[in-house]
């Protein structure tokens, strides 16, 4: 991991997972002075590709009403010389899924389970 000094520096970070294969953030936030970096994916599989390749061992899950649509906010976390790093993915769930929100990763959850 790569020292988060900078702006480049912190850039450079999510370059270099774009170049190993990553898809890019739909959205990135930068706070000034590179103390937290926050990026936004589209689905799961690219969430659990970029807190893998950050190394995030924080997860945590947040299910919220939002104007009559249930969301569920599913964040990684990883501090790296003094700078928070979160991953977040926002899903739209609906009551029908209710089981899906109790479970940290839904597609651990086999068909048969559900």
């Amino acid at each position: 991991m790569t020292e988060l000094a900078t702006r480049a520096q912190a850039f450079g970070l999510i370059a270099e997972g774009v170049a190993a294969g990553l898809t890019a953030p739909w959205r990135l936030y930068l706070a000034r002075g590179c103390r937290y970096l926050s990026l936004s994916v589209g689905d799961r599989t690219e969430w659990n590709a970029w807190r893998t390749h950050l190394g995030c061992p924080e997860l945590s899950v947040r299910v919220y009403d939002a104007g009559g649509e249930i969301r569920r906010s599913s964040v990684a976390e990883v501090v790296v010389d003094g700078c928070r790093i979160s991953v977040e993915l926002v899903e739209e769930v609906s009551t029908d899924d209710l089981d899906r929100l109790l479970v940290a990763d839904p597609t651990a959850v086999e068909p048969e389970e559900r």
